[in-house]
């Protein structure tokens, strides 16, 4: 059977080699280029080489090279048809018929390409004879050598004057049609010149090939500024990109490719030595360029500008790349300043200033998808915005295929959200000293004085104990002392305070359970009572800021007997470096363990004195019992 060209380049273009191959082949990246082990030869050293850039893979080790095609033919033991019958299923491509019309069609795409090289050519003669169109590059700051290289030209202000050229060529009037150089249809009875009184913008597919055309209007009056060629058999707008056969190379060599959103910014970074450079074709990013971009670096960056439809643009090409998200796979935001497109910013300050927003002032996907969805929700001041805002995220990070990838984005969503409304939380509240202005005229501080810790420590001092947020300066130096002679602390009230002292943010969050913590070790008490004292006086949360605090109030040497406290391995929540979702968990857990065992304690204590007071044998069996739940608490403890 015999295959047109245009099914095989359509395999090559949506099969990456690496994809074919490593399901033969262990790949690992080299480079620009994947590696590994001769699937046709024993060895032990790789010498299977990749090039997705290329489209092709070379074995040294049995001298063999080629596509995917051959790939297939040799590691399957496939004929040339069963090779691309295969390839075109798993590429989701329909095999064409066998009819005697196939050859027919073939041969009109030939003509085609013919008729499109003979307008290029039209194009291009008319531009060296209009003023007005030369005046229009050379204000753009196009060379002759960049108008020449992207074979631009000029389509005159006249409904016929192609079309005549065409046929005069010896192209029919069907074939103009069916190129899109003409409009035709039913109610017009003449067909005519698409293209009129426009700068013309040669498209080309990744072989070179000349397949439509978009043209810039020069009459500032014209209904569209940017015209393309419709939909024909060469051409399909949502698959191929500008310069996209030019910049492969260059991206291949580089290691990565540029996306912008016009023609002449394409050959303006082109000019300044970014021919790593293409754009789509007057439409939003499709799924088809976004994989034709992967397949010429990892990390595409897109260029948009930095006012808000640049902004709207960008969004709208996260909703597009996120289903399609994989290991190693994403793209890459660059924004320019505002009121500059790439052609401005080179004009105007040059290639380096173009250079230093890629190298230092891309946001990667992430970045951007938090950004969308905080400018387009109604705000974050109240708990409710906050879930509307965590709920639309989470239903776009749903939306990625790619397990691990996911996972890695909603892990990385939940601290990000927890860090972000902690601290704006903190904002209302005033503890940074100073409340955001644009929060204080819509939220009330909640907590200036948190009056549940004020009103027991104000109860316990009338009835005579130490108040639990007693004041610091009082605090006597005594501590130190009793602390290098006191006994071994309780472990987990030990774990909890020394969670508290790594992490003191649990303190605004639990003020009310730190407050009621029953702490038997009266250093351990005393340190509780200092740091509540600290969130009443708004003292800075931060880990040093509050040893600093502690020291200061001679409070040292008992915050080094509680970090010298026996600890088990499941105890990591309390480091330091553990992270925030670690930190909440454990320390919940911990504190419901806690307060489990001293409320079994305080069962004890009661069961005894109904025993004392009426010796049933039913009282006995409730203090057994008892005394087996804490034992058996006791070893769970001990077993962590």
């Amino acid at each position: 059977m015999r295959f047109p060209p245009s099914l095989l380049d359509e395999i090559r273009a949506r099969l990456p080699v690496s994809q074919v191959v490593a399901r033969k082949v262990a790949l690992k990246r080299a480079g620009r280029e994947l590696k590994g082990l001769s699937p046709f030869k024993q060895e032990r050293t790789p010498s299977f080489f990749v090039n997705d850039q290329k489209g092709s893979w070379f074995d040294f080790a049995s001298g063999q090279n080629g596509d995917v095609f051959k790939f297939v033919m040799l590691s399957e033991g496939l004929s040339f048809p069963e090779a691309v019958e295969r390839l075109a299923q798993e590429a989701g491509l329909p095999l064409p018929t066998v009819d005697r019309m196939a050859g027919a069609r073939e041969d009109e795409r030939t003509r085609l390409y013919a008729l499109m090289d003979a307008a290029v050519g039209f194009f291009e003669g008319q531009l060296a004879q209009n003023a007005q169109a030369r005046r229009y590059l050379d204000r753009r700051g196009l060379s002759v050598d960049s108008i020449e290289r992207f074979r631009l030209g000029y389509a005159p202000n006249a409904r016929f004057a192609l079309k005549e050229h065409l046929a005069a060529a010896g192209f029919s009037a069907a074939e103009m049609v069916a190129s899109g150089m003409l409009v035709a249809g039913d109610d017009i009875p003449v067909a005519y010149d698409r293209f009129r009184h426009r700068i013309m913008f040669p498209i080309r597919d990744l072989k070179g090939r000349i397949i439509a055309f978009g043209g810039r209007a020069l009459d500032p009056d014209a209904p569209a500024k940017y015209l393309n060629s419709p939909e024909t058999p060469l051409f399909h707008k949502g698959a191929i990109l500008y310069n996209a056969h030019a910049a492969r190379a260059a991206a291949h060599d580089k290691g990565r490719i540029i996306v912008v959103e016009g023609y002449v910014d394409v050959i303006a970074l082109a000019q300044a030595g970014f021919a790593e450079t293409v754009a789509p074709l007057g439409t939003a990013l499709t799924e088809d360029q976004l994989q034709l971009l992967w397949r010429m670096a990892p990390e595409p960056a897109l260029c948009f500008d930095g006012d808000a439809a640049g902004r709207r643009a960008a969004f709208r090409a996260v909703e597009t790349v996120l289903p399609h998200l994989k290991p190693g796979l994403s793209v890459q935001f660059a924004f320019l300043p505002e009121g500059l497109d790439p052609d401005d910013l080179i004009r105007q300050h040059g290639a380096a200033a173009f250079q230093d927003i890629l190298a230092t002032k891309t946001a990667p996907l992430f970045d951007v998808l938090i950004e969308r969805e905080e400018r387009q929700g109604e705000g974050d001041l109240t708990p409710e915005q906050r879930a509307s805002l965590q709920a639309r995220l989470e239903a776009l990070v749903a939306r990625i295929g790619d397990r691990s990838v996911r996972a890695h984005y909603e892990r990385e969503l939940r601290e990000t959200l927890w860090a972000k409304h902690r601290k704006l939380v903190r904002q209302i509240a005033g503890t940074t000293g100073r409340r955001d202005a644009r929060i204080a005229g819509r939220r009330r501080d909640n907590t200036a004085l948190d009056w549940r810790v004020a009103a027991r420590a104000t109860e316990r001092s009338r009835l005579g104990n130490v108040p639990r947020a007693a004041t610091l300066a009082t605090a006597p130096a005594r501590s130190n002392e009793l602390a290098g002679r006191a006994l071994p602390l309780p472990a987990r009230e030990a774990l909890l305070i020394r969670t508290l002292l790594n992490h003191p943010w649990l303190l605004e969050a639990h003020c009310e359970d730190v407050a009621e913590l029953a702490l038997s070790a009266p250093p351990l008490a005393r340190l509780r009572d200092a740091l509540l004292e600290l969130l009443a006086r708004n003292i800075s949360l931060e880990r040093e800021e509050v040893r600093t605090q502690l020291s200061s109030c001679g409070l040292d040497k008992v915050v080094a007997l509680a970090e010298r406290a026996a600890t088990h391995r499941s105890d990591k929540f309390a480091e330091p470096e553990a992270e925030a979702s670690m930190v909440e968990e454990g320390w919940r857990h911990a504190f419901a363990l806690h307060q489990a065992q001293v409320g079994s304690k305080e069962a004890l204590a009661l069961a005894e004195r109904d025993w004392q007071a009426e010796p049933t044998e039913a009282a006995w069996r409730r203090i057994v019992a008892i005394h087996q739940r804490l034992a058996g608490e006791a070893t769970l403890e001990g077993e962590a």
